[in-house]
């Protein structure tokens, strides 16, 4: 397979086992991935995941700012294969006629639930019992192709987004490797997706971070753990934003919701719809990540309990 000409389209870091594996496996000709971005308080110019890697083995790399318009580097490309895994846009049909074997996608999720931007998250803000990946072919829809395998894991009750991303980034590695010799000689099957069983997902807004208390007490545990590591679930409590890493869930009988009704040396407890939700790692703003004992220890708990929070 060392002689297949091989396009890959990615950016995060779940996509870089996949690349790995191509490097490795395939001639990966060229990496598609997103343009370098400024980040932080100091707006320095990062590359993506993928372009480090890309770099790394000398492998030419491609930027574009909209590939449905930036896309001439490809087709004066020779294309066997084009794969991709969260590249971050859709690929324009000009460019899917390209390869010879056709362009695959690595999807993280069990197509045809949860396509678009966001399917961990969602799959854990739903609180579902497994997940995984779904190598299909593409098409002009957002993950509408042709399903060629599919291969689940179980998500556990210690999964959080960034748990459940490393664990899906190698299950993508290792079921595209299965796959691989098949898909450069043209000899895999695929069938259509069930399209009254489709979900979507969304970028995930600055609105979504927000806990709502008046929410069932499981549900507000599974956004945390959706948002975790990254970008984070938040509150308000008098006025300041705190980022909850952890927390646990009580069923109670409770009078009003989004109250905070306990405090002691190492407990925070807020009301919601059917219990209380007691904070166990936050970070509050301009902070570091803290523990919740040492954020009661710096404040006067009287002027906390029944406080609402946003």
């Amino acid at each position: 397979m060392n002689d297949k000409r091989v396009v890959f389209m990615g950016t995060p870091d779940i996509a870089v086992p996949i690349l790995e594996m191509l490097i490795e496996c395939t001639n990966v000709i060229m990496v598609v991935t997103k343009p370098d971005a400024y980040v932080g308080r100091k707006k320095e110019l990062v590359f993506s995941p993928v372009k480090e890697i890309a770099l790394k083995h000398n492998i030419p790399v491609f930027t574009p700012q909209n590939i449905r318009k930036e896309y001439q580097e490809l087709l004066d490309l020779d294309i066997d294969l084009i794969v991709t895994c969260a590249y971050g846009g859709i690929i324009p049909k000009v460019v899917l006629d390209i390869p010879r074997f056709g362009c695959v996608n690595v999807h993280a999720s069990l197509l045809p639930k949860y396509r678009g931007s966001s399917p961990i998250q969602w799959a854990l803000f739903n609180g579902d019992t497994k997940t995984g990946v779904t190598i299909m072919y593409m098409d002009e829809g957002m993950d509408t192709g042709n399903i060629i395998k599919e291969a689940e894991i179980p998500i556990t009750p210690d999964d959080n987004v960034g748990t459940l991303h490393d664990k899906l980034g190698l299950l993508g590695r290792d079921t595209l490797k299965e796959l691989l010799n098949d898909l450069l000689n043209g000899k895999v099957k695929s069938i259509k997706q069930d399209e009254s069983k489709a979900t979507y997902t969304h970028f995930i807004k600055r609105e979504d971070e927000r806990l709502d208390f008046n929410d069932k007490g499981m549900n507000i545990i599974n956004k945390i753990r959706g948002l975790n590591p990254w970008p984070l679930a938040n509150i308000m409590i008098k006025g300041k934003e705190i980022k909850v890493i952890d927390a646990t869930f009580v069923e109670k009988n409770i009078m009003e919701r989004g109250i905070i009704s306990e405090i002691s040396k190492d407990t925070l407890g807020i009301t919601c719809y059917d219990g209380i939700i007691y904070l166990k790692t936050i970070k509050p703003s301009g902070k570091s990540i803290i523990p919740i004992k040492a954020f009661i220890n710096g404040i006067n708990k009287d002027e906390y309990l029944n406080v609402r929070v946003d």
